[in-house]
């Protein structure tokens, strides 16, 4: 006779789900290089001589590559080849064979490429930011079924807040040198997912409660935000010299290995209380066990019984994920009025929330914000994006478990605040782009968290990574319709006049926020009726959680 409760060998320590979510937060953090496009897309736009349409197409090229994620989804659902490992291995590929060519081009090392090259090479660079995206995000779902909307935010949160992080290397090692941000661009997060991928598995859960540890690393989160944000501010009221950057690095570094610390305590404190309620189970129980062993194996309960031991408490603690959808394939999601309604919504809000980012410069400029402004402001959307993506996984748990409130609610709310930024950019009052940049940021996150965990509740897990990522194409559809046909043709409309062919005031796009203004609210539309189709399963999952709890 085997035991059916044996401690896990130290192994197991080394490469538990604690470590995989560590792992996965440092990829995080150099993952979202696509939200750096400010801070080099003056350097883009002049060195190859394009005008605002031009620049926006190629942000395009971009916002498609980072967003449509269906080849990734696809190759983490395949069963033969979609460990964690080889998804991580594809992105660091397209993020090296991406940015280095535009690299080339922006520092004159090889002529002007065409316009379908340079075009060609971002798309390539964005795309490595869905292939990383998936991987971490799929693992700590796998990871931590009953906690999804928690870990989805983390690992969210840290994308959200990585163009800070790359901006504040920018800042210290490449201080006004866009050229060499974009090498390291081409290097930096694509070897790091190389270093780290032996770490990112997904591990069979043992249904204990969790909530403990991923509130310590919830307030890490915090604290490294709070903290970039002092960064941020003190740069912009002060000025700090080299010696002061490099040492709030270097304390930026020291913060950001607090999850690794955190998660080999987490894995050593599950390992020693899975050894010894081992320990405590079977001693007692092993005369009894001996006894009735050989009934058991007369009437074919052995394994039924010892499958039950073993997987008890993960089914009450994924009673909720599983309250009352079938696990959906992408044909029979796209088949459903939900999907679309979903489609709408985030297109939307996406797509509005993506022509502010890569117009940020050029709306900066027309206001008559310095360098440094448009520099800080760039930042500072890094951690509203991040505030969102982080704050709203958790929020939308807490309340769907305690007080009911259905997350298709939230991105309702979500969509009607990103409305109110985008008439506060229009504007063009003083201080109005850093006040409506935060509403928008913050908004813009939280759709980012809300997307994929309504998806997983609605269609399940079974292609959870390819359906998240088939709703995430509406992202660049909607951006390509706001900020190229939309934000850089007013521009270049408005500019027109001028013989620098530069806008400069508030009507440069006050007409084209107020379009996002009204294009946010038809999302509120569409978030109300999938609100409205989607009751009756949110209170069949709130049942579900009150069971199991």
């Amino acid at each position: 006779m085997k035991l059916l409760c044996l401690p896990p060998p130290r192994s197991a320590v080394r490469g538990g789900k604690w470590l995989a979510l560590a792992a996965s937060i440092y990829i995080q953090c150099t993952s979202g290089s696509s939200y750096c496009f400010g801070i080099y897309s003056s350097l883009l736009k002049n060195s190859q001589a394009y005008d605002q349409f031009t620049l926006d197409s190629v942000a395009f090229s971009k916002d498609f590559g980072a967003n449509v994620g269906v080849l990734s989804g696809i190759l983490s659902s395949s069963s033969r080849v979609g460990a964690p490992w080889v998804v991580l291995l594809a992105g660091s590929v397209l993020c090296f064979s991406g940015y280095f060519p535009i690299w080339l081009a922006v520092t004159g090392a090889v002529p002007r490429p065409p316009l379908l090259v340079m075009c060609l090479s971002m798309l390539l660079a964005a795309q490595a930011q869905t292939f990383f995206n998936t991987a971490d995000v799929v693992t700590a779902v796998e990871n931590f079924p009953g906690n999804r909307g928690t870990v989805i935010g983390i690992m969210k949160g840290f994308l959200g807040l990585s163009s800070a992080i790359l901006t504040q290397i920018y800042r210290t090692l490449y201080n006004g040198n866009a050229g060499a941000f974009v090498l390291m661009l081409a290097c930096l997060p694509a070897l790091l997912p190389l270093l780290l991928m032996y770490f990112v598995k997904i591990h069979q859960t043992d249904g204990r409660d969790d909530k403990k540890h991923l509130d310590a690393f919830s307030i890490i989160t915090l604290i490294i935000a709070g903290y970039l944000m002092l960064v941020i501010l003190g740069e912009n009221i002060l000025t700090l010299e080299t010696s002061v950057r490099i040492v709030a690095f270097l304390l930026l570094l020291l913060l950001l290995m607090s999850p690794l610390i955190v998660a080999m305590k987490a894995q050593l404190h599950d390992w020693k209380t899975l050894s010894e309620s081992c320990d405590e189970s079977i001693r007692p129980l092993i005369g009894d066990i001996n006894y009735a062993v050989t009934d058991l194996k007369s009437d074919g309960l052995v394994e039924e019984e010892a499958s039950s031991s073993v997987i008890g408490r993960e089914s009450s603690s994924q009673d909720m994920c599983q309250a009352s959808r079938e696990d959906l394939s992408v044909l029979q999601s796209m088949l459903t009025s939900e999907f679309w309604l979903l489609f709408l919504a985030v297109a939307c809000g996406l797509g509005s929330g993506l022509a502010t980012i890569n117009n940020i410069s050029q709306i900066g400029s027309s206001l008559g914000y310095s360098i440094k402004e448009i520099s800080s402001l760039v930042s500072l959307w890094s951690i509203w994006n991040f505030l969102g993506r982080f704050a709203i996984g958790y929020i939308s748990d807490y309340f769907l478990r305690s007080r009911g409130y259905a997350r298709t609610l939230f991105m309702v709310l979500t969509l009607a605040v990103m409305s109110i930024g985008h008439v506060i950019i229009s504007s063009g009052l003083p201080g109005t782009l850093y006040l409506g940049s935060t509403f928008v940021g913050l908004c813009y996150g939280s759709i980012w968290v809300l997307m994929p965990s309504i998806t997983s509740e609605i269609f399940g897990l079974r292609d959870f990574g390819t359906i998240f990522n088939t709703i995430a194409i509406a992202s660049p559809v909607g951006s390509y319709i706001l900020s190229v046909r939309v934000v850089g043709y007013i521009y270049d409309k408005e500019s027109s006049s001028s013989a620098i062919h530069a806008c400069m005031g508030r009507h440069c796009f006050m007409s084209s926020f107020l379009i996002m203004a009204s294009t946010s609210l038809l999302g509120v539309a569409s978030s109300v009726a999938l609100f409205l189709r989607t009751r009756k399963f949110y209170s069949q999952v709130i049942y579900a959680a009150v069971q199991s709890s």
